[in-house]
């Protein structure tokens, strides 16, 4: 039996507002929240909750059969949790049902594994690692780069965070005559398997689903299935990795999209054709191949490169400039600026500075929001200014980075001295307190018994005092009633 590996990536960035030269060092916000709300509200609406509700009523209906993996920016989870909180209730119901499964990737949806800053690439790796558990109980496996990108290094660092598998692009020019229907492995660590995107059937539900001129349209479930169905007996399933958006976003729901979803899963049965998750896939079977990757590919544009984010002057040099602070930033503790630092690395800002034409700059233009890559990249570098500038007045521009990093290592090894010494003198105090409190019943005894005695002694005084003016009342009066005697007497 043949299985379809349904994978889809929801990623949304927090957009920059128009940042302007004056604006630097007067203003250090620097998102465009209504634009940032009004779009997740509108995906949410038209894909996110209507094809959740949909992929939840098919595994419940066909009893576990249907299967489906997602890949979520830690930046879309945020923007979600913001904007469209219902939207992650939708994906907790989903996770409860087994049958889904969430990958692996950087938090900030960023380049940062281009970066020969490894330690920023792990610290983002597992912090949404973390999110993803701490949000939907369950701990991804699997991973998934940006963008699809892989390269040989790359697999070697991903297996080195304990990930058994990853899924990237089924390129052409990697992958020669061979198919991506297969399970690979990585050429500096076998036991990294690679799970590779069938990119034309991934393509004809993204972007050829609706188009008239297509020599296939329309695209129906019987068909798709069919073809999967057809594929060589050695080719034991198919990947299907693609933009969650394209259900009821990309496609609009007028399209058919959502019908055509949820007829798949009965057309796959009559097809003997099965759903599994990467991770099925991964444990079910060995690789048959090595492949080399020595330089970064993707699934963006033509030439499956990275061309689509690092492709010209403008792209490289504001990554450059960003990338250059890193080390400083990793020193600082202040959250608001740990934040921005997340969002200005997230790939959509290289990507709105490609300077490409035809097929591919139409792409890129459809999903900026600049009128030009030129505009994008003058908005990003003015933002970034302000950002440098306040990362320096943390830490002053005259200390080299090594010299500035072993002052910070011990300003943060006389803090923990600090704190531990203050604790040990909070315990020792503590201590002392119940010593006192264990020995001082029986001195409170004797302070009671002395004041009692006290009182007693205040009461005593009192008496006498009321007795003796008593008798003197009574010896004044004696005086006064013999002399009235006398008085009546004569």
């Amino acid at each position: 039996m043949k299985s379809i590996c349904f994978y889809f990536q929801i990623h949304q960035p927090f957009r920059l507002r128009r940042y302007r030269f004056f604006d630097i060092g007067n203003d250090h916000y620097y998102y465009d929240d209504y634009n940032n709300e009004e779009i997740i509200r509108r995906i949410a609406e038209n894909c996110y909750l209507p094809a959740n509700n949909l992929i939840l009523q098919l595994i419940k209906e066909n009893n576990g059969f249907f299967k489906v993996a997602y890949s979520i920016s830690g930046i879309a989870l945020e923007q979600l949790e913001l904007y469209a909180p219902e939207v992650i209730d939708s994906f907790r119901e989903l996770a409860k049902t087994g049958c889904v499964e969430f990958l692996g990737e950087t938090y900030a949806h960023s380049l940062s594994s281009l970066n020969e800053d490894s330690e920023e690439f792990e610290t983002q790796v597992k912090e949404h690692c973390n999110k993803i558990e701490a949000l939907f109980g369950m701990k991804p496996k699997v991973f998934r780069n940006s963008e699809l990108i892989y390269s040989d290094a790359i697999g070697e660092r991903v297996a080195q965070l304990g990930f058994k598998g990853m899924v990237t692009e089924g390129a052409k020019y990697v992958l020669g005559w061979k198919s991506p229907n297969y399970v690979y492995c990585c050429a500096n660590n076998p036991r990294m398997k690679l799970l590779l995107r069938n990119f034309k059937l991934s393509d004809d539900l993204t972007f050829r689903f609706s188009d008239w001129a297509w020599d296939q349209y329309p695209l129906t479930a019987d068909k798709f299935a069919g073809w999967i169905a057809e594929t060589p007996e050695s080719e034991k399933f198919v990947n299907l990795f693609i933009n969650y958006e394209t259900f009821g976003e990309v496609q609009k729901a007028h399209s058919g999209i959502f019908e055509f979803l949820k007829a798949l899963p009965e057309f796959a049965k009559q097809k003997n054709v099965s759903f599994a998750t990467p991770s099925d896939i991964i444990d079910q079977y060995m690789p048959v191949d090595q492949i080399s990757v020595p330089y970064p590919m993707s699934w963006a544009d033509e030439e499956r490169d990275v061309s689509a984010w690092l492709g010209n002057e403008l792209q490289r040099e504001a990554f450059e400039k960003l990338c250059s602070i890193g080390e400083r930033v990793h020193l600082s503790q202040d959250r608001r600026l740990l934040q921005d630092w997340y969002y200005l690395q997230t790939s959509d800002h290289f990507y709105y500075m490609c300077t490409k034409h035809f097929t591919d700059g139409a792409v890129h233009s459809f999903f900026s929001p600049y009128d030009s890559p030129f505009e994008a990249f003058t908005n990003y570098m003015n933002v970034l200014s302000d950002f440098i500038d306040r990362v320096n007045s943390q830490f002053p521009e005259g200390i080299d980075n090594e010299e500035l990093s072993a002052l910070m290592k011990l300003i943060n090894t006389q803090e923990n001295l600090i704190e531990k010494l203050t604790e040990e003198n909070k315990a020792l105090k503590e201590c002392n307190a119940n010593a006192e409190m264990a020995v001082s019943p029986a001195p409170k005894k004797r302070v009671c018994r002395k004041k009692a005695e006290s009182a007693e002694l205040t009461e005593t005084s009192k008496t006498e005092k009321k007795a003796k003016s008593a008798k003197s009342s009574e010896k004044e009066e004696k005086p006064k009633t013999a002399r009235k005697r006398k008085t009546t007497e004569k």
